[in-house]
């Protein structure tokens, strides 16, 4: 069975920094891309970052350019966002995501190109 379990939420006040990991078991995903989405109360699920298999290319929404950097390391299966300079619009419940196709970044920043999620963290930013 293929979980994505996510750790490392929590509340900071703004311009603080949480590092968030993403742990993937039941499968490896070093040839799969992975991302981070979120999801604010009342609003749609929303892409925050990816990164290819290889972490030869990571994709950011604009919001977080320059503030949120994402990772992995594929021998621990794991994929982490750290997250500075946070502020209030980022409070949202953060999701971890996989994609099942291999060797394809193509569609990182579409929610249903993903086949794996996790259960998602809770970060909530106070001004």
């Amino acid at each position: 069975q293929v979980q994505l379990v996510e750790s490392g939420g929590g509340s900071v006040q703004a311009g603080g920094s949480l590092s968030l990991s993403c742990a993937a078991s039941g499968r490896t995903f070093s040839t799969n891309t992975m991302a981070w989405f979120r999801q604010a109360p009342g609003k749609e699920r929303a892409f925050v970052a990816a990164i290819r298999w290889d972490g030869g290319s990571t994709y950011y929404t604009e919001s977080v350019k320059g503030r949120f950097t994402i990772s992995r390391d594929n021998a621990k299966n794991t994929v982490c966002l750290q997250m500075n300079s946070l502020k209030p619009e980022d409070t949202a419940v953060y999701y971890c995501a996989a994609d099942d196709r291999r060797y394809y970044s193509g569609g990182y920043s579409r929610k249903g190109e993903y086949e794996y999620w996790g259960q998602g963290t809770q970060v909530t930013v106070s001004s």
